[in-house]
């Protein structure tokens, strides 16, 4: 075994190796000098008596760490890349199913389920209503609300339900920003007394948004829906 080893390649490049080795060069960096593919376990077995000085130890180290690194980099970039193509492909084969939500019964379903899991049910109040730490979930409700039903705006009730320690007038300007709206359909905002004295360490939360809309006819046509919903899913 050893013998074929040896035979495999010249004097001249073993002792090459030797050399660079002893100057702190990585296997990789050999083998780019050389122009050959010598195997790890060959490189191995040609430095096994090799006693390389401290210093030439801590230049390989440092060879050593700094191509893993590169390599690290590199492997998180390739990554990156695959993960963006990978939802690009989602987004590629959802697009058709997403634009059915223009359709107008496609629409009140996905109002429906979206209120079966965030909005009031109908007996807790005189409003409807649903609130939200996300502007998505606020503009989606406020949007469907609008395509499915003929909705009269100056029925819109917001109200920002936030931190002691939180500038309310800001939180207002951001929500307002959100959904289009003036000042004039805000209720006077709610403060969680409970957080008095504990400052918020999350800056980018800004509070929760209660949308009310002060009818209830089209809360119970849509806990209607939901619920004949929820009876055809669970015989499928």
């Amino acid at each position: 075994m050893v013998q074929l080893i040896m035979n495999r390649y010249s004097k001249d490049d073993i002792e090459k190796a030797i050399e660079l080795r002893l100057s702190g060069n990585t296997y990789q960096e050999i083998n780019d000098e050389l122009g050959i593919k010598v195997p790890k376990s060959t490189f191995s077995f040609w430095f096994k008596n090799l006693v390389l000085s401290h210093e030439v130890q801590k230049k390989l180290s440092e060879n050593i760490a700094q191509k893993l690194n590169i390599a690290r980099i590199k492997a998180v970039k390739v990554n990156k890349e695959k993960r963006k193509e990978f939802f690009k492909s989602l987004d590629t084969k959802n697009i058709p199913i997403s634009k059915r939500v223009k359709d107008l019964d496609t629409a009140k379903i996905a109002l429906a389920m979206l209120c079966l899991g965030e909005a009031s049910k109908y007996g807790s109040g005189a409003a409807f209503y649903l609130g939200s730490t996300n502007p998505k979930i606020i503009v989606l409700f406020i949007r469907l609300l609008k395509r499915c039903f003929v909705i009269d705006n100056s029925k819109f009730r917001f109200t920002i339900q936030c931190r002691a320690d939180q500038d309310v007038e800001q939180l207002e300007k951001y929500w307002r920003e959100i959904i289009g709206v003036g000042k004039g359909h805000f209720y006077k905002a709610r403060m969680d007394s409970r957080t008095t004295g504990k400052p918020t360490k999350n800056s980018n939360y800004k509070g929760v948004l209660r949308v009310d809309y002060l009818d209830t006819k089209i809360q119970l046509e849509l806990e209607s829906l939901a619920n004949l919903l929820y009876n055809q899913a669970v015989s499928l």
